[in-house]
């Protein structure tokens, strides 16, 4: 935990906006203080004690302020403890939120003018080799006279180029779910790259041309279920007075596999340029062939599985059984270690969105031979940290449906999964 302290008794703080657990506050100073500086953005907990979590997440920022440029990004100063709560202090470059400036769709003209200015700031996040993984209107500032634009909220940003999201409850997954690549959801069985942060800027840019989100959903799993396998109303079918090329781009951005979308930020603001120059000239925009001459920025080598079609069909096949029918059934994957097998079932996780299942799995280690049912053991905790991510309503109708399988042998299986307790009691 940051132990300095920052005194920001100078500084008027206005609010900007709340998000989450942190509120975004512009300080301004009537003259500058000793450092120079007559205005500084402070994000601090919205709440007196805050989470370890929201605390190590301020830390992670300030930790990036090298990697940050102040040309496309609020760059850290400093984290420190402020009114016994950390806080952290950014440079302010000016702008005002973009979430401010949501409700109404943009004309055309400002919209490709402030989406021109995103996809640099973007692609400036993705040169230093950072993904920012929550790209949203929360974390944009826009100078509305320039179009200069700086990316904010890099809590969660990764210096990885490829991760792996775990299927986690998407109550936990790190990110904001209304703006999330499918694969960031962990049910896609792929991984997240810069990508990921093309979709959310798709989203951004969706509702910022029709006024509203591309999707709408009442609960996490159903926002997970709109990112993997609705498909989006064009903008261009929303408002028609969107030009057909501007809603293919942004359609493109959507796309559900990143294989699919355009593959640098470079890409799609030369797109996006073409289509400003245009329409300042003639008031409308042609059509013409995206992403041309879009190079990936670094070697990917493409997730998708190839030969496997049959089994995989024959899994899924299997799982559309018990889900209609009721009746559990046993499917065994067999074949040589690293041939594939865990690739091959992880294809469930996107199936098993729409029934609200969860996906559990344990590994045979040959190190663990002389431990009995240590697979299953291994499956099951990861289950039950799973259950008791639910809602308490939820998490009392699976301890009432435990209790009532595992009886009288509970105790036995306690022992052989001691975190199943935390769910049925002793």
């Amino acid at each position: 935990m940051p132990t300095d302290m920052i005194d920001c008794s100078a500084y008027t703080l206005e609010p900007l906006h709340a998000d989450g657990e942190l509120v975004l506050y512009r300080g301004r100073c009537a003259s500058a203080t000793n450092d120079g500086r007559a205005r500084i953005l402070v994000l601090a907990p919205s709440r007196d004690h805050a989470s370890p979590l929201t605390q190590a997440r301020l830390e992670h920022e300030a930790s990036l302020a090298a990697d940050l440029d102040p040309r496309w990004a609020a760059r850290p100063l400093q984290v420190g403890r402020h009114h016994d709560r950390t806080v952290l202090v950014l440079e302010d470059p000016g702008g005002d939120s973009l979430l401010q400036m949501l409700g109404e769709p943009m004309e055309i003209g400002v919209f490709l003018q402030r989406a021109i200015g995103l996809a640099r700031a973007v692609g400036g996040a993705h040169a230093a080799g950072l993904i920012h993984k929550d790209i949203k209107p929360a974390h944009i500032l826009i100078d509305t006279a320039t179009g200069d634009v700086w990316l904010t909220g890099f809590q969660i940003a990764s210096r990885s180029h490829r991760e792996r999201q775990a299927p986690e409850p998407p109550e936990t997954i790190a990110g904001t779910l209304a703006y999330m690549a499918p694969e960031q959801t962990g049910r896609m069985n792929r991984s997240t790259d810069s990508r990921s942060d093309l979709y959310s800027l798709g989203v951004t840019l969706y509702q910022m041309l029709t006024g509203s989100l591309p999707f709408a959903a009442v609960d996490p799993m159903e926002w997970v279920h709109c990112h993997i396998a609705r498909q989006p109303t064009p903008p261009s079918d929303r408002i028609g007075s969107v030009p057909a090329p501007v809603s293919a781009v942004i359609m493109k951005l959507l796309a559900k596999t990143a294989e699919d979308r355009y593959q640098t930020a470079a890409a799609l603001e030369r797109d996006l340029q073409r289509c400003l120059a245009q329409w300042v000239a003639e008031k409308r925009i042609d059509g013409f062939p995206l992403g041309e001459g879009d190079i990936p920025d670094r070697l990917r080598i493409p997730e998708r599985l190839y030969g496997r079609e049959r089994e995989i069909q024959s899994l899924l096949a299997a799982f559309e059984r018990v889900v209609n029918g009721g009746a559990p059934e046993l499917v065994l994957v067999s074949g040589y270690s690293g041939i594939g097998k865990s690739s091959v079932v992880k294809e469930l996780h996107k199936v098993l969105v729409p029934p609200r299942g969860l996906f559990a799995s344990g590994k045979f280690d040959q190190n663990k031979r002389d431990l009995p049912y240590a697979t299953l053991a291994q499956a099951f905790q990861r289950l039950i940290a799973m259950i008791l991510a639910e809602p308490e309503a939820e998490l009392a109708r699976y301890r009432t449906d435990i209790r009532a399988a595992v009886e009288p042998y509970g105790q036995f299986v306690v022992n052989l999964i001691p975190e199943l307790e935390r769910v049925i009691g002793k």
